[in-house]
């Protein structure tokens, strides 16, 4: 590819006498400027290139058109002012000015008017350049509704999340995870512990001494810091007026406007607990001598009895053949009186076998010997 230029010489009388040409090689020039053309057009980015002179738009590529819904006849001998693309820029007069005058236009927010109707927000930025020669404006543009959109959601979604939060009849508490200092409190957890929210944010629960027992706060801050949530710990926690409460703590780490928190629940079951003691020791105080109670509300009574649904985990004894006829009795609910009559012993060495008993099987009460009996098979034995 080569650029000719021509130069008439004359003579002195001035007519023509030599003919000069110039014969410069573009090759490489013509290249570069295919490889733009090339790039220009498949660049997914929406762009335009304008002229500085008229400001009249001379390549768009498919990114702009796809953006903006025009077609590409709809644009060409169209200028940026026709399309009113700088209308609504931080400053529309000086962005003007610096097309006209050749300037780098920096990256700032606009809104382009659609031919549709509707507005697109977009961040957009200028640079000079020259397309054959001619000074031109290339314009960029990147598209920031799906920015605006996930903003927009996300506003409308932590809305929904302080709503939520407040109004929770559960006492609920946004903390830091880094320190756990309070971030808020809802209602329900200022009514149950006595606290206002003043007094709570930016103070952890440890500066407030919210933990009555420092292993369930140990075993609170391992979990947040091993797996990032805590499930039905339960947990003593002390209120403003020196009250504990037996509560259900559970907690989870969210994200809330980009910082790491964690959101924690306390559950007040203190009239449960107190519940299942007194009924815990009115079962006990029935089975010390359960001796006219049937097999069968035996059996219920030592499954009341157990604190969880877990099996008591007791490692297998060694029980001599006498010690193993009295759990067989224990199980069907033999008094020590009728024992010792039974097996024709004194009521000192019945104390003895069932002191021997539950030092062997590591229980405490009757009905735990009772239930470590049923697991092990001495229901059947008489």
């Amino acid at each position: 590819m080569h650029q000719i230029r021509s130069l008439v010489i004359t003579d002195t009388k001035g007519d023509p006498d030599c003919l000069v040409l110039v014969i410069a090689d573009v090759t490489e020039r013509f290249a570069a400027e295919a490889r733009f053309e090339r790039t220009f057009n498949a660049n997914p980015a929406p762009a335009f290139i304008c002229r500085q002179s008229d400001q009249l738009l001379v390549k768009v590529n498919q990114g702009f058109l796809d953006m903006m819904g025009y077609a590409r006849d709809d644009v060409f001998g169209r200028s940026i002012d026709d399309m009113d693309l700088l209308a609504e820029a931080k400053d529309p007069e000086t962005t003007r000015e610096r097309v006209a005058e050749g300037k780098t236009i920096p990256q700032t927010e606009t809104v382009l008017p659609l031919p549709a109707g509707g507005r697109k927000l977009v961040i957009m930025a200028g640079q000079p350049i020259e397309v054959g020669e001619e000074a031109c404006m290339l314009f960029t543009f990147a598209d920031l509704d799906a920015r605006e959109k996930a903003e927009s959601a996300l506003r409308q979604s932590e809305q929904r999340f302080a709503k939520a939060f407040q109004l929770s009849p559960v006492p609920t508490a946004l903390m830091k995870v880094d320190g756990q200092a309070f971030v808020n409190i809802n209602d329900a957890f200022a009514g149950q512990f006595g606290y206002a929210e003043a007094e709570l944010i930016g103070r952890s629960p440890r500066d407030m001494k919210l933990w009555a027992q420092p292993e369930s706060r140990h075993r609170f801050e391992a979990g947040i810091v091993e797996s990032g949530h805590v499930h039905k710990l339960e947990a003593c926690l002390t209120c403003k007026n020196g009250n504990d409460l037996d509560c259900i703590v559970s907690a989870e780490t969210v994200t809330i406007a980009d910082q790491l928190c964690v959101l924690t629940t306390f559950l007040d079951i203190t009239d449960r607990k107190r519940t299942e003691r007194e009924l815990v020791q009115a079962i006990d105080a029935v089975m010390t001598d359960a001796s006219w109670l049937s097999k069968g509300i035996m059996e219920k009574l030592a499954a009341l009895r157990r604190p969880s649904n877990t099996p008591i985990e007791i490692p297998a004894a060694k029980l001599t053949a006498r010690e193993s006829e009295v759990l067989g009795l224990i199980c069907h609910g033999v008094s020590d009186a009728a024992i010792s009559k039974r097996l024709s012993l004194s009521s000192n060495t019945v104390r003895n076998h069932v002191s021997a008993l539950y030092r062997k099987l590591g229980v405490h009460r009757r009905s735990e010997a009772v239930i470590w009996g049923r697991e092990h098979g001495y229901i059947s034995k008489k």
